[in-house]
């Protein structure tokens, strides 16, 4: 009874982040411990895209994303365990793979991969980056790749966190306060009414009015 008092005592009242929480994820002080992770990170990514984007069973045909997903679908003889242990995301691939899906997912895969990558190591848009990344991750774990992806998608989702401070030490620095975020306008929203004429917030001429 006693913790339920605390709570209805407490009902209203915001609490703030642990001083850790804050230090790590909103002080710019440790943008150098998430360059380091964000750079790892990155040339994973890049390395995992490097052989694909010049393969063709990646970037025409689709035969490497085609064989990845008939290993995964098939159901071994008991006792064997199948890959996929998910009935639901197993009919997901089977899907694809029975729709012909694979000759363009080949190439969104590699394509994503190296994006990832690139904007990881320069620092771009991290959060976005980091969570395309993870979800990645996630879908190739779902298929019953573990590898390093529970290691990457811890990291992703650490980058998450920090999306504001993770990109300092890149183009974030520069990024994030002029593109803003859609809670948080930056210079170029406010920038581009102004550029047409239109004070930013201010209303329109309505149809009718005086010349």
């Amino acid at each position: 009874m006693s913790m339920l008092r605390n709570v209805f005592l407490h009902r209203g009242q915001t609490f703030s982040d642990p001083p850790l929480a804050r230090l790590l994820f909103n002080s710019t002080e440790w943008a150098w411990l998430w360059l380091i992770a964000r750079v790892w990170l990155g040339y994973q990514w890049i390395a995992a895209a490097s052989h694909k984007l010049d393969d063709p069973r990646w970037m025409s045909t689709g035969e490497a994303m085609r064989r990845f997903w008939e290993r995964a679908v098939t159901i071994p003889a008991p006792p064997a365990k199948p890959v996929i242990a998910y009935d639901w995301y197993r009919d997901f691939i089977e899907l694809l793979l029975n729709g012909g899906h694979y000759v363009w997912f080949a190439k969104l895969i590699a394509i994503s991969e190296f994006t990832v990558g690139i904007a990881l190591v320069l620092g771009a848009f991290v959060g976005i980056s980091a969570f395309a990344g993870a979800f990645m991750n996630w879908h190739f774990m779902m298929a019953g790749t573990a590898s390093i992806n529970p290691v990457m998608i811890v990291l992703s989702a650490l980058l998450i966190l920090a999306w504001k401070t993770a990109g300092w030490i890149g183009l974030d620095r520069w990024l994030l306060p002029a593109v803003g975020t859609p809670w948080q306008p930056g210079k170029i929203a406010v920038f581009l009414p102004r550029l047409r004429g239109r004070p930013g917030g201010g209303s329109r001429p309505q149809p009718g009015g005086h010349h």
